[in-house]
Order: structure tokens, then C-alpha cells, then sequence
């Protein structure tokens, strides 16, 4: 019979061929795993977590369809502790393992690494019955661990050091930034960090309060909370993070703003970190950059035929100047580089002046705003004009300066892609002038206005068609867009969305090319309403004549697209 070792071996062969064979594993990843095992004292499974090369709960399918066994829900482990009086917690910890429940037929243990022979052994000896092993995730039953026994050990999550108290230790630098390098506050961050991405969230929400440590993920534009660290390590989790992006976490009277590069399930993310005071210490949010995640595709960022050509139509002019416009986070930003990157050709060259850069593309040379030292999007772009470019992008146009610069490079030869904070199209000319743009100039140089608003796409798994009330047909024209009896589909929630009905996001999109008729009317200084409705005239589609055929399509909900739009 073999030993553990053997034992050891040969399971974690079986679980990385599983990986391997339900792609959650690149052969590549595996040998330079295994190389690092061969060289330290890690085991498989551990390396690989934690180079972020499988995620948590891929291990945990893996373990579990191996060996035959369930995993674990956060909402299954006890209230209490399980057998307190006999179980070392420490031996838990250190084992991470943790008892769900002591029935007649043996002691229930929920177990990172259920091939772990020897805690097995220990557990059974201790308890004196049978061990029933159950599959679960590290960051779960760290959490477990934390809210059975964390708080009420006299020990830290770090060291075992004794009195840690988060009020005393925000007012001790040195000693936050020690706890804040200790294991357990790096890896509880890190798992923090490893799920969002996992998640697929855009954002990761860290508010203090009262008594804890609120933390909250972006999901398809929406916030979901999620379970806290303990209350006491608040401090050490946001001084952590400070750490991780080179911010002075001896400074919490100021906003402050850095980037963290982190490996994660062995590709590269960004992360663009942003603190700022409270009532009850720093409030951080971490905007996740995942180049792997965004498709700088059209079709993907929902861009139909129609709306495509229209689109096209005006980005292939040599010159001038495109402005795609709405709010912040409605994917502006992510349009324009889907349009560098199609315009991106040896024959070119192509700049970008950025506030920050989010994604780095390849052959476009990229330069982000630094105003302490007058790097402002009105100098960049002066200079700009001295290196002869062929297409310049401007992060966003904020005053009448950048506005004017953008002007010239445009009349020089240029073509500029930038953008506006407006409600639509239309509304991006109104706003030109009144911040000071002349009329004429405004008529000669813009080509076009995009405006787009996101909405999430309806889980395919779980929406469920319905018939619209006829009054709400007649009163939103659903009839005129679609044939037939129109047929909208509504959200309804499964496992694969995570009970929201909702998965991704899709743009909707409005174009308005400047044509003759719209030039002249600019020259008249007309208000917004005349520009959109001689812009409709012309044969704009309005974002929300967009989003109508979207809910038709059943790519969303109708309640989507209300809640970004309004009715023409």
C-alpha cells in the first residue's frame, strides 16, 4: 500500500490532469508550477492558487469530481464552533480544515485539500470516529475560521501577538504597515482581489463604517455586497492595499491615487486604486483593468449593422474630429481604443494622451496626464502636433484650451477621437458651445457625435419571454420597431448568473454624423432640441430606438432600457 506521499502524488497527478482536460489549466502553467515545487517546499495545489494560475473554486471542482465529494457554501458552515472543547483551533488553522458537524456517523469536515492523509489521520484520532470529508474554498473557510474563532482568540491573525486592537493600531504606523505585511492580511487581500476578477467585476468597493469593513463588487454596472474581513483587521486590509500601490498609508487626510500590477490566474491585471478620508477612516475603491476581459470587437460592445456602418461612416474621415459622448463608466473609453485599434496600421502613427491609461495598445504610443508638472491634455497635445501624427486621441475634452487645441490639430490634418460628458449626441454640440467653442469652427471641424449609455444583457440560461400590456405597446412604439405582436423577455435568475437574471453588458448607441443640414443649423446656435430632432430627420437612431430593438432582440430587459434612456 502507498504512503501518504504516494498517496499525495498520485492525487494531485489525477487533479491536475482533470484541470488540464476541462481547460481550467495551460500544460505551460502546470510545468512552471512544477518546477517551483521541485524547488521548495510548497505543494501543488498551493503554488497554483497562488500564482494565480487556477482559481479557488476550480481547485475545489477539481477536488470534489475527483474524489466524489460536494463542496462546500459559505452559508453551510455552523454558527457556533464544532466541538470547541476538543479541537485545537490552531491544528484547524494551520490544517485548513474546519468541522461542519459531529453526526452519528462520524465527524462532517469541510477541508481545503481533501487529500491532506495526515490531518485526516489526526482528526479521526482526536474525535474517535469516522472523518466525512467535504470539499470547500480557502477564502471560505478563512472567513469561517476568522468569525468562529478570530475574535474571540486573544492572539492576531498574524503572529499570535496579543491585544490587537484597530484603533490603536491606525494610530501606529509602523506597527499597521508590519501587520499589514503579515500572511493572513496578504492572503485575505489577495483573495479579495483574485475573486473580484473572477467575478468579473469592474470595480471593488471598500467603505468603513462603525463597526467593520463594508466591500462590495461591480457587477455589470451594479453593486453587490459581499462578505468582510473582520472589523479588526479594517486598518491592516486598507493599509494593505495602500502598500500594494505605493501610497503613503501614513497619510489619511488626503485623497490619494496609484496602480497595482497582480497576477491572476497567470495573465497580468491592473488595477487603478483611488483613496479618500471618512467619517470612519479611508473609503478604496480598485477599478479593475483587465486588458483579457475587454473585446475591443464593435459586435461585442454592441455595435449592430446599422449602427456600424453609421459609425464607420464617420471614423474613416482623414480629418477632423469624432466626440463620443455619456456619462462616466458608459464605456467611452473602451470604444475608442476597439477604434484605435482598427485604425492602428503600420503606415501610421498613431498618439493618445490619457487621464490614466487603462489598457496598453500595441503600436500606439500612449502618454497620461500628469498636471503637477503641467502635463495637461492641452500641452501633450501641442506638443503632438510637433511629432506630425496621423491620429491623435484625447482622453476627454474638459475645457475651452484642450477644446481649441483639439480645433487645430483637427484643421491641421488630424484626425482626433475624444470624449464628452453629455446625455446624448445632441448634447455634445450644445455643450462645445457653451464652453466657448466658435460656431463656424464647430461646423467645419466635428465630424460626428456618439453617444451610448450600458445596460445588462439577460442571462440566457433564465429569461423567460412575456406579451407586453397594449397600452405599453402603443405608448413606446414597440409595434412600429418590431413585426407582429411584439414579445419582450424578462429576467428571472439561475446559478449561472448568480440569481441577478443579468450577465455582461451591452452598449446602446447613438451616431449623429454632421451632415450639411446639421451644419447649418449649428451656425444658428440652435438649442439641443432642434439639433436631435433635425438629427432624427436625417435618420438617427436614437439610443433609445437602440435599446427598444435590443428588448425585442431579448438581448435585455425593457426595464434596462428605461433605466438609461428615456422615451423619444
Amino acid at each position: 500500500m502507498p504512503d501518504a506521499g504516494g498517496l499525495r502524488a498520485e492525487g494531485e497527478g489525477s487533479l491536475a490532469a482533470w484541470l488540464i482536460g476541462h481547460g481550467k489549466l495551460a500544460p505551460s502553467s502546470l510545468e512552471r508550477a512544477e518546477r517551483l515545487v521541485r524547488d521548495g517546499a510548497e505543494r501543488l495545489d498551493t503554488v497554483l492558487v497562488r500564482l494565480g494560475l487556477v482559481a479557488e473554486r476550480d481547485l475545489a471542482e477539481g477536488y470534489a469530481a475527483l474524489l466524489g465529494l460536494s463542496i462546500v457554501a459559505a452559508s453551510d458552515f455552523p454558527a457556533e464552533p464544532v466541538l470547541a472543547e476538543r479541537i485545537n483551533r490552531k491544528f484547524l488553522r494551520h490544517n485548513r480544515c474546519l468541522p461542519l458537524a459531529d453526526a452519528d456517523d462520524g465527524l462532517v469536515l469541510a477541508m481545503a485539500d481533501p487529500l491532506d492523509a495526515d490531518a485526516l489521520e489526526a482528526m479521526a484520532l482526536t474525535v474517535k470516529k469516522p472523518v466525512l470529508r467535504r470539499v470547500a474554498l480557502p477564502s471560505d473557510l478563512e472567513a469561517a475560521w476568522e468569525r468562529l474563532y478570530g475574535a474571540s482568540s486573544s492572539s492576531s491573525a498574524a503572529s499570535g501577538e496579543a491585544d490587537l486592537h484597530a484603533d490603536a493600531a491606525e494610530d501606529d504606523v509602523e506597527r499597521l504597515k508590519d501587520l499589514a505585511s503579515e500572511a493572513p492580511v496578504v492572503r485575505l487581500v489577495n483573495q479579495l482581489i483574485a475573486r473580484a476578477v473572477e467575478a468579473r467585476a469592474s470595480d471593488i468597493h471598500l467603505d468603513p463604517t462603525e463597526t467593520g469593513l463594508r466591500v462590495r463588487y461591480r457587477l455589470d454596472g451594479v453593486l453587490r455586497e459581499v462578505d468582510p474581513p473582520p472589523a479588526r483587521l479594517r486598518a491592516a486590509v486598507v493599509s494593505r492595499i495602500k502598500i500594494m500601490a505605493r501610497l503613503d498609508i501614513a497619510e489619511r487626510r488626503l485623497a490619494q491615487d496609484g496602480r497595482i500590477r497582480l497576477a491572476v490566474r497567470g495573465r497580468d491585471v491592473d488595477f487603478r486604486v483611488a483613496t479618500t478620508p471618512s467619517a470612519h477612516g479611508e473609503s478604496v475603491v480598485l477599478r479593475i483593468l483587465d486588458r483579457s476581459a475587454i473585446k475591443l470587437d464593435f459586435a461585442a460592445l454592441g455595435f449592430d449593422a446599422e449602427t456600424l456602418d453609421a459609425y464607420l461612416g464617420v471614423l474613416r474621415r482623414p480629418h477632423g474630429i469624432l466626440l463620443v459622448t455619456g456619462p462616466t463608466s458608459s464605456g467611452k473609453t473602451t470604444t475608442l481604443y476597439a477604434s484605435l485599434q482598427l485604425l492602428n496600421r503600420p503606415e501610421r502613427k498613431l498618439l493618445t494622451i490619457e487621464d490614466p491609461i487603462e489598457y496598453q495598445l500595441d503600436g500606439v504610443t500612449q502618454v497620461p496626464v500628469q498636471p503637477e508638472i503641467g502635463r495637461t491634455f492641452a500641452n501633450v497635445l501641442r506638443s503632438f502636433l510637433r511629432h506630425n501624427p496621423d491620429i491623435v486621441m484625447v482622453g476627454e475634452i474638459r475645457d475651452i484650451e484642450t477644446a481649441r487645441v483639439a480645433m487645430e490639430a483637427a484643421l491641421t490634418g488630424q484626425l482626433v477621437l475624444s470624449t464628452l460628458h453629455t446625455n446624448d449626441a445632441a448634447s455634445g454640440v450644445t455643450r462645445l458651445l457653451d464652453m466657448g467653442v466658435e460656431d463656424y469652427h464647430l461646423a467645419s471641424v466635428v465630424n460626428g457625435f456618439v453617444a451610448q449609455r450600458l445596460v445588462r444583457t439577460l442571462c440566457m440560461h433564465c429569461r423567460e419571454p412575456y406579451r407586453p400590456l397594449p397600452d405599453m405597446i402603443e405608448r413606446l412604439g414597440l409595434r412600429s420597431a418590431g413585426a407582429g405582436e411584439p414579445e419582450l423577455w424578462r429576467p428571472v435568475g439561475c446559478e449561472s448568473c448568480g440569481g441577478t437574471g443579468y450577465t455582461g453588458r451591452t452598449a446602446l448607441l447613438e451616431v449623429l454624423p454632421m451632415t450639411d443640414a446639421i451644419r447649418a443649423l449649428v451656425l444658428q446656435r440652435p438649442e439641443m432640441r432642434e439639433i436631435r430632432r433635425a438629427a432624427i430627420r436625417d435618420g438617427m437612431r436614437t439610443m433609445f430606438g437602440s435599446g427598444i430593438r435590443k428588448a425585442l432582440a431579448g438581448e435585455t430587459s425593457l426595464d434596462e432600457v428605461l433605466r438609461v434612456t428615456e422615451p423619444d
